[in-house]
């Protein structure tokens, strides 16, 4: 836990001024950020306008992904078209049914949009605006939600819909027929032109406290490198791997980083904009063997995979002893995409939490991201023939 957070934290630090967060703060707006590169693709911000129509509080959600808020009716076609989005790295926008804490569900005008950083054009989050669908009745316009939610289900906590198997036995049967028959074929222009509105301004607020770090970001990818960037997809997939590991592409000058996980970012000091983009020689130091260096550097050429135990050192510079694994990873068609290096610090500790010895904990990685790297590139091909 104490890993997400810092994570979450992370992922504003590395990007904005601290002000950042209360000008976000400030917009009256109802709207989430996440960030494909940790684990679990979770929101690292909630704005009060969100929290206060979801009922959730700020700890609820942080660092969960936003799937909690679908239910039972939440429309598949949908939250299948956002994934779509999110792998594609692009915008879009939908009419979706969510869910408060209390259960009760809700229409909504779902908008999300990329956030690029302008130096390489890499993705660093999704912004996503919730604008609540309303309707007219009778008595004028009312929200486009649902009263429909039984004390049974408006509990304080989750843990409460969970011991229920489905909301159809804690809500009235016409209340169910409801939910089913009433579905908006889509947003009015004015809520449109509002989801618009929000992102302009949340953009508007992100540009300004990026550009006071250096680290400018945009709505709109600004540059591609010839040679591609990792996909959201298997940001995803990669981020998924607790184990401390970098991927290098040899396809670029110098063979950079172009993906760090969060273990090697808590392991070596790093933040990730210090990593990505740089070759893993900046771990190594006086002390550094340069025997080892050259092994590694022949298995590279030979694509061979070799494990070495070498010197490295931290951001603090500060030395560890670094039992590494460097394997060649391939693509669907057979050439090498990429390189993965496993680390594992020798302590010369056992640790008793650790099932499986340092090495088949490394092979276990190389496994993940070869089968990732692999479906991934099958995935692509199959979608250009």
């Amino acid at each position: 836990m104490m890993e997400l957070r810092a994570s979450i934290n992370r992922s504003f630090d590395d990007l904005y001024t601290r002000h950042a967060r209360d000008s976000l703060d400030e917009l009256p707006d109802s709207f989430t950020i996440t960030d494909p590169s940790i684990p679990g693709h979770p929101i690292v911000f909630a704005s009060p306008g969100f929290l206060k129509l979801t009922g959730y509080a700020r700890r609820d959600v942080l660092g969960r992904s936003a799937s909690i808020f679908q239910g039972p009716s939440t429309s598949r076609r949908a939250v299948l078209e956002i994934r779509e989005a999110i792998r594609e790295e692009r915008h879009t926008q939908v009419v979706l049914l969510n869910y408060r804490k209390d259960g009760t569900p809700f229409w909504m005008l779902f908008r999300v949009s990329p956030v690029f950083s302008t130096d390489g054009g890499a993705l660093v989050h999704f912004v996503a605006v919730q604008v609540p669908l309303q309707k007219k009745d009778g008595s004028g316009v009312r929200d486009f939600g649902f009263g429909c939610c039984r004390k049974e289900v408006c509990a304080d906590s989750l843990p409460e819909l969970g011991r229920v198997s489905s909301f159809e036995q804690v809500l009235h049967p016409d209340d169910v027929r409801e939910v089913e028959r009433e579905e908006p074929c889509e947003a009015s222009d004015d809520e449109k032109q509002s989801a618009v509105t929000a992102m302009d301004n949340i953009f508007s607020v992100l540009t300004h406290y990026s550009e006071a770090t250096g680290r400018l970001v945009c709505r709109k990818r600004c540059s591609i490198p010839d040679v591609g960037l990792l996909s959201t997809s298997l940001i995803i997939s990669l981020g998924r791997i607790k184990q401390s590991f970098v991927l290098t592409n040899p396809h670029l000058p110098d063979m950079p980083i172009v993906y760090a996980s969060d273990a090697f970012l808590n392991l070596t000091g790093y933040a990730r904009n210090e990593v990505l983009g740089h070759n893993c020689r900046f771990l190594g130091g006086t002390d550094t063997d340069t025997s080892t260096l050259h092994l590694i550097r022949e298995s590279i050429k030979t694509e061979q995979p070799c494990t070495v135990r070498i010197l490295n050192y931290r951001k603090d510079k500060s030395s560890f002893w670094n039992f590494l694994h460097i394997s060649s990873v391939r693509d669907a068609s057979g050439k090498v995409a990429y390189f993965v290096g496993v680390q594992i610090e020798d302590s010369n500790k056992n640790d008793d939490r650790q099932c499986l010895s340092p090495e088949k904990r490394q092979l276990s990685v190389v496994g993940v991201v070869k089968v990732a790297v692999r479906s991934l590139s099958m995935t692509a091909g199959s979608s250009k023939s």
